[in-house]
């Protein structure tokens, strides 16, 4: 990914698929969560606190992978069927890196990779500046 200055988004909490809008057959990268293999256990206050906060860090490095990719962009559209395309937005927005970055937001059920591409290329063919 690099000469492209369009990039889609399809994503939730533990996956993220990255689409370029280019003139050239979409192909897409993932970056997915890593959690640790540590199992959750109940019941046990101080020990449920730190595994709480370590799935929180474990979650802000997934959002720092994709803010690595997205502030190359100078459009980015985010979309998928969970609340993670809000939270990584509420997130980007307090580095000033991303200031010039245009972020749209846009709900979407599960879909196939080919309806993730149709999704990525009919929105920003819609959204293309005309001059």
């Amino acid at each position: 990914m690099g000469k492209a200055t369009k990039l889609g988004i399809w994503m939730d909490h533990h996956t993220a698929h990255l689409m370029e809008f280019t003139i050239d057959p979409i192909l897409t990268k993932t970056i997915e969560f890593t959690s640790s293999s540590e199992k959750r256990e109940t019941g046990f206050g101080q020990n449920e606190l730190m595994v709480h906060h370590k799935e929180q860090r474990q979650q802000t490095d997934y959002y720092k992978k994709l803010g690595e990719v997205i502030h190359k962009y100078e459009e980015v559209l985010l979309f998928g069927p969970t609340d993670a395309k809000v939270e990584l937005l509420n997130f980007l927005k307090d580095d000033h890196r991303f200031s010039t970055v245009k972020i749209h937001v846009k709900p979407s059920d599960k879909m196939t990779e080919n309806q993730q591409h149709a999704f990525v290329k009919d929105y920003f063919s819609k959204h293309l500046i005309k001059i």
